[in-house]
């Protein structure tokens, strides 16, 4: 059974450690769609060098977790410190300001405290909703070409149209084969995949960086909070050709499992509609093989060029001399599945969606070059980085300074981590708790518990069969799900802790 502990009232200490810090720079890499498979979480097919280098300077954190696996939500979580219930961005549509203007964000907070905060490229879903956190409005590339084909950079990709299905999965069979880039498929929203021979600059993420090395320069005499957000490997996978070529098509690994867990109640599945948007993927049912492969290699070919662009920013970081004094924290917004459980895409409660890579590097840490398997979550970001920095931990915040575990990466910790996704009036609220993946969905008016799953995944981050139900795990969802319960009133027991 799980090891009990008293989560509510780690959450409302404040964690500084230390004397106090001299004022210190931040560089905030957030990374859009990335999943925790690179070199330096132990996927040796994946090209990463430079995240793992900057693992190797810093801590890696192994059983880190977003709050909710989709864009919006997960990154106003981040940003605020606080929990989807606190922040009430649940969809795309809710920009955080139009409904919770009071929160203060780490970048306002960091400005408050007299840092040039500047945000470039993907850092909230919507570029404007937080205006009063910048030094300067925030800055998006250009990336509209003639004709409209936003993100697209291949000609071909503009007349993918006129090819049809059979033609194109016979020419990517033979360009896996002789080694070469794969051609483009037909479009619908547009290609899922492109890899031209440009350089890269020519994609958001090149432009990106190269305007994060201009503010580097710039910024570089007084404290600054500089927010880099990289696209790649969000769909649709395009990437310059030499990012492609470097994978065969021996490198791509395959999903272990291409159907859901046995018993799994139908609301936690997703339909990976998101994916289906583009051209040459099927309105319904799975991918073919071939497709899969596509998908897979576009993947690959993204992380390796956004982790070029990561190599850019923090070689110029160095030859700024402001590496000593930088903090540096890269972050995946949540998830994704690759074909796992037969199904694309993030938008679920499953541990491939919610567990994410969370790098931290804070100058003269002990331990550098190690991991933690503590249980953290993406609310823990914001009183780490203000304590690192000598700033007070706002009392709206709802989580953890990791500090202590950059001095014992394996001490005592939090006994769970939370996250929840929607699904119409019901909520899933959902944890990972030990070797446990607890989940209850509740509906939000009657408070009612619908359905319930458990999964066991001292195996890995795969799940065979939902345990709920099964007599001789009754006792672990009893215990669980007290746990949950006092995650998800948390609010309020604080409040009475603090009275």
């Amino acid at each position: 059974m799980m090891r009990r502990r008293d989560f509510l009232t780690l959450t409302s200490m404040a964690v500084v450690s230390g004397a106090p810090r001299p004022k210190r720079n931040v560089l905030f890499i957030a990374v859009d769609d990335l999943r925790p498979q690179l070199g330096c979480y132990g996927h040796a097919r994946i090209k990463s060098p430079n995240i793992d280098r900057l693992a190797s300077e810093g801590m890696r954190f192994d059983r880190a977790y977003c709050q909710q696996a989709v864009c919006a939500p997960t990154r106003a979580s981040l940003l605020t410190g606080t929990r989807p219930d606190t922040t009430r961005v649940f969809d795309l549509q809710t920009p955080l300001n139009t409904v919770r203007p009071d929160l203060v964000s780490i970048p306002h907070h960091f400005k408050n405290n007299g840092f040039d905060t500047v945000s470039l490229g993907k850092i909230y879903h919507h570029a404007n909703e937080d205006p009063q956190a910048w030094s300067t409005p925030p800055w998006l590339p250009k990336d509209d070409l003639p004709g409209g084909w936003r993100g697209y950079r291949d000609p071909l990709s503009a007349l993918a149209v006129r090819h049809n299905d059979a033609a194109l999965k016979a020419a990517y069979e033979r360009a896996l084969k002789e080694g070469k880039s794969p051609p483009q498929p037909p479009y619908g929203r547009g290609p899922a995949y492109e890899g031209p021979d440009v350089p890269d600059n020519a994609y958001q993420d090149g432009m990106t960086c190269d305007k994060a090395i201009e503010e580097l320069r710039r910024m570089k005499d007084r404290p600054f909070f500089l927010a880099v957000g990289f696209m790649k490997p969000h769909l649709p996978f395009n990437a310059p050709r030499k990012y492609w070529d470097l994978y065969s098509v021996d490198d791509l690994e395959l999903p272990a499992r291409n159907e859901w867990p046995e018993n799994m109640p139908k609301l936690a599945a997703s339909e990976w509609g998101e994916l289906r948007n583009y051209t040459g993927i099927p309105r319904q049912g799975p991918v073919d093989d071939v497709t899969m492969r596509m998908l897979i290699h576009g993947y690959y070919a993204c992380v390796s060029y956004m982790d070029a662009q990561v190599g850019r920013l923090l070689g110029e970081l160095g030859r700024l001399g402001l590496r000593e004094n930088t903090i540096v924290v890269l972050w995946g917004d949540h998830g994704w599945k690759l074909g796992d459980y037969g199904a694309w895409c993030k938008h679920t409660n499953f541990e491939l969606d919610t567990r994410v890579p969370l790098i931290l590097s804070v100058p003269g840490q002990k331990n550098a070059g190690g991991a933690s398997s503590a249980l953290v979550e993406f609310v823990d970001v914001y009183p780490t980085l203000a304590a690192a920095c000598g700033l007070s931990v706002p009392a709206q915040c709802e989580g953890l300074s990791m500090l202590p575990l950059l001095e014992d990466p394996r001490r005592q910790w939090k006994a769970a981590a939370f996250s929840q996704y929607p699904r119409g009036k019901v909520m899933g609220y959902s944890m990972r708790a030990g070797r446990w993946r607890y989940t209850e969905w509740i509906e939000r008016d009657s408070g009612k518990v619908v359905a319930r799953e458990l999964y066991d995944h001292s195996a890995g981050p795969l799940a065979s069969a939902n345990l709920a139900e099964l007599p001789e795990h009754a006792a672990t969802v009893r215990e669980l799900s007290a746990v949950l319960d006092k995650g998800r009133g948390w609010r309020k027991v604080r409040e009475q802790v603090r009275a």
